[in-house]
């Protein structure tokens, strides 16, 4: 499965993580463990027992979840998780090291250093706007940021999930159609570090960042796209949200 806002499971990891923020604890807790008995999927599963292990008191709790949120991982071991194994073997290791297993926090930490952060993603990638563009132009950075008024953009921003894309281009701030472009990076990208290990594990939104240009090559022209209630939460979230864009 792909990585969507929209997912029932993700859901439940979303609302927990608001009941963290309200200083509810217990009903974050309750909350990310429902998201765990109504996944089905591994990556529902991984993303859940992530949750479920920081809300634990005990540390062999904790690294138990941590182990489970770890197998499934492996198991789905693609561009959606790849970018989370760095921290998530971090974390195991510091459970070793507060047990007091040397040996195993050694294994850990070695394996969390192990990983190259640049993302591996072939795409396709996927740029959602407002803007009427033609196959052969190229998005460069230096917009207006849609999250943040007055900002320009060091990086141009781009997404591998369609359906990401789509959100983007719903929630750009014109009245203009929504379109979703087809684009190839002409540079070097990074993980969008705005998403990146923030409220989710990794980069499971697969979404990225560059400075050079992107090339359009093609347009989506049909993709699912979000209720407008749906779209209308997101707007609100984004005006309410006081953190820094780093840019």
């Amino acid at each position: 499965m792909e990585f969507s806002p929209f997912n029932s499971v993700v859901k439940l990891c979303l609302q927990g993580m608001a009941m963290e923020e309200n200083g509810k604890p217990e009903e974050a807790s309750r909350l990310f463990l429902q998201a765990w008995n109504e996944a089905t999927e591994d990556l529902e599963k991984f993303l859940s027992a992530h949750f479920v292990a920081r809300c634990q008191k005990n540390t062999a709790e904790q690294l138990q979840w941590l182990e489970t949120a770890l197998q499934f991982a492996l198991k789905i071991n693609n561009d959606t998780v790849k970018s989370a194994f760095p921290a998530l073997y971090s974390k195991i290791a510091k459970c070793y090291e507060d047990l007091n297993k040397p040996d195993k926090t050694k294994e850990y930490n070695e394996l969390s250093a192990s990983f190259n952060d640049t993302p591996s993603d072939k795409g396709p990638f996927y740029h959602g706007t407002k803007a009427d563009l033609q196959v052969g132009d190229s998005l460069i950075a230096g917009g207006n940021s849609n999250y943040q008024t007055g900002l320009k953009m060091n990086h141009i921003y781009f997404t591998a999930i369609v359906s990401g894309a789509g959100l983007a281009a719903s929630l750009a701030k014109s009245d203009a159609p929504e379109r979703v472009y087809i684009v190839e990076p002409t540079g070097a990208f990074e993980n969008d570090p705005n998403v990146t290990n923030k409220k989710f594990p990794g980069n499971p939104t697969r979404s990225y960042r560059s400075e050079s240009p992107l090339k359009i090559v093609g347009e989506v022209i049909d993709w699912e796209k979000a209720a407008a209630a749906e779209v209308q939460k997101w707007r609100e979230k984004i005006d309410g949200n006081k953190g820094e864009i780093i840019n």
